[in-house]
């Protein structure tokens, strides 16, 4: 799974301001397919071709490239984080200098989707959380998690993945770990590896809870998370204001509006669980 739908509705932001691919606005894409070492050389191509205004969509990574690249090119950011503990804007309401965007907060609410693990699977001694080591703040994510299983009364551990074959591996060791239940983390990465990551939940019977729908779709159990719709419609949107004139650093950091809960009762049945009806009754969705 890529992105590639949801640029689609970046654009769709775009046009809501009055600019239209092609007709009036050009876009030029660079992908770095999850090589995050990539990015700062993409970034500086962009600054080069001096285009009006930067999109970023992989998370801090892609912000940091971009804010190394340049001071004064406008950068609309597409976060799972809080930007303000990043560093990449001195408030949320007034971002100051040359960047905005749109944050999900996920990264920092994400420790909380161990409840709705432990509301999914309440004998859970063990659950897993998979985690991409070159992502930024590993090891702050790392005792945020483990504070987060002390408090629920579970054990913890810990699988790292930054490659393909790293993912392949890091399921295999479950069966080593004895673990009852697993987190996939928001990381662009995992994203565009979904269907090789439910693939895996499936083959080795876990109890699987995603940061996104899209998992959920292609056969994941469960998901939450912002909708990743109304965020790329509205960075789209905040591109073309800035396009029009506005300064970046003027426009408020924008939060969601909207978390799901999704729920996928074929991939359930599949594994013998019965999904509680208190997880039930708050779902968004429920795919049968």
């Amino acid at each position: 799974m890529t992105d590639t739908p949801l640029i689609a509705v970046m654009q769709h932001g775009l046009n809501d301001t009055g600019f239209v691919e092609g007709q009036n606005v050009a876009i030029d894409y660079r992908w770095a397919d999850g090589h995050y070492d990539r990015l700062p050389a993409l970034a500086a191509q962009l600054v080069q071709r001096r285009v009006a205004c930067i999109i970023t969509i992989g998370g801090d990574v892609s912000v940091m490239a971009a804010k190394a690249a340049t001071a004064t090119v406008p950068i609309v950011f597409l976060l799972g984080s809080d930007p303000v503990r990043s560093g990449f804007v001195t408030s949320l309401n007034h971002p100051g200098g040359n960047i905005t965007g749109v944050s999900a907060f996920q990264i920092e609410l994400e420790t909380k989707n161990l409840e709705l693990l432990r509301e999914l699977r309440p004998n859970a001694a063990t659950v897993a959380v998979l985690l991409n080591p070159s992502f930024p703040g590993f090891e702050g994510r790392v005792n945020d998690f483990q504070a987060a299983a002390r408090s629920l009364g579970c054990d913890i551990t810990v699988l790292k993945a930054s490659t393909s074959g790293d993912i392949e591996t890091a399921f295999a060791k479950l069966l080593q770990a004895r673990v009852d239940a697993l987190l996939i983390t928001i990381d662009p990465f995992f994203f565009n590896r979904a269907a090789q990551i439910v693939v895996l939940a499936s083959r080795y019977a876990i109890p699987t809870l995603y940061a996104r729908r899209e998992f959920a779709v292609v056969g994941g159990l469960m998901s939450y998370g912002s909708n990743a719709d109304d965020s790329y419609r509205a960075a789209g949107a905040y591109a073309g204001r800035i396009l029009k004139g506005e300064k970046p650093g003027d426009l408020p950091v924008q939060l969601p509006t909207r978390f799901e809960l999704v729920i996928n009762l074929a991939t359930a049945r599949a594994l013998g669980i019965d999904v509680p009806a208190t997880l039930l009754a708050r779902a968004d969705e429920v795919i049968e």
